[in-house]
């Protein structure tokens, strides 16, 4: 076995739930030891609307490794090899956006897994390995293999109709969906309530269900939507982004102080925020 282990996946492969730090702004090597003080289970560095570099990702990855957090890296659609580059460098997982169909997930699957499982190249003693080389190369490819996590995003309403077919395919870990990307190619952004989400859900975790994989939830924020995904099934599911954090923070602190003025109600710092009532969907 690799002597990093991919903490993420095996609690999945256990059915416990797990939750990922989004990273768009941070670059310290503080990032990780942040993410295990506030009880997640991955970093989910984003190069797809984030403004990383590969360096930069790398390093972060790279500081999460002895941390037990997993660091897993969304790359655009499309750069597989600027995947295999991060996976090289410390990646322990991946999250494509935007596949919508089997063939699709092949080429990943592939693409991110040593042979005979698929066509990733050996690029020399891996940070898994802490750059030792291992006794047998064979041996050290099938264990790595089996560390990769390999996450394909479901945006389109195209993706959802060929879920069952993503799922199937071998060497594909999760499915996550893009809620907010979806519910766009729905024709009802941002409804995060709507029956057609509501429906998709359903869809994809069903095909999950039938196929052995996991659910993924992204984008999904309040209450009573987050509860109705994770009835559903969804084990995998990306919490706020740092910025969030920073903000959700900030406004509780200020809101206390402020509120300690002359004359100002007094805000409590510890309690939640109030829940926004769900809108009702319009029927069509």
């Amino acid at each position: 076995m690799a002597p990093v282990q991919n903490t993420t996946k095996s609690k999945l492969a256990a059915g416990g739930l797990v939750l990922g730090f989004l990273v768009h702004h941070l670059r310290t090597v503080a990032v990780p030891l942040l993410a295990a003080a506030s009880d997640h289970d991955f970093l989910f560095i984003d190069t797809e609307h984030g403004a990383f570099s590969v360096q930069e990702a790398s390093q972060l990855c790279l500081a999460a490794l002895p941390t037990g957090i997993t660091p897993l890296v969304r790359v655009c659609a499309g750069a597989l090899d600027e995947a295999t580059r991060l996976l090289d460098n410390g990646a322990l997982g991946i999250v494509v956006p935007h596949v919508d169909t089997a063939k699709q997930a092949r080429q990943i699957a592939a693409a991110f897994h040593y042979p005979p499982d698929g066509t990733r190249s050996w690029g020399g003693p891996p940070p898994a390995y802490l750059y030792q080389p291992p006794a047998d190369v064979a041996e050290a490819q099938a264990a790595i293999n089996a560390e990769v996590l390999t996450v394909v995003m479901i945006e389109t309403a195209e993706a959802v109709a060929n879920a069952a077919e993503i799922a199937a395919v071998d060497g594909i870990d999760v499915l996550l969906i893009g809620s907010f990307d979806l519910t766009t190619d729905l024709g009802v952004a941002g409804r995060m309530d709507h029956p057609k989400l509501i429906a998709a859900y359903e869809t994809v975790a069903r095909a999950c269900r039938k196929h052995a994989k996991v659910l993924g939830m992204g984008g999904i924020n309040g209450r009573e939507d987050s509860a109705r995904y994770i009835e559903m099934g969804a084990r995998f599911v990306t919490n706020a982004s740092d910025h969030a954090y920073v903000l959700e923070g900030a406004r509780a602190r200020t809101g206390f102080l402020r509120g300690l003025a002359p004359g100002a109600a007094a805000t409590d710092v510890t309690a939640p925020p109030a829940e926004k009532k769900p809108r009702k969907a319009k029927p069509r």
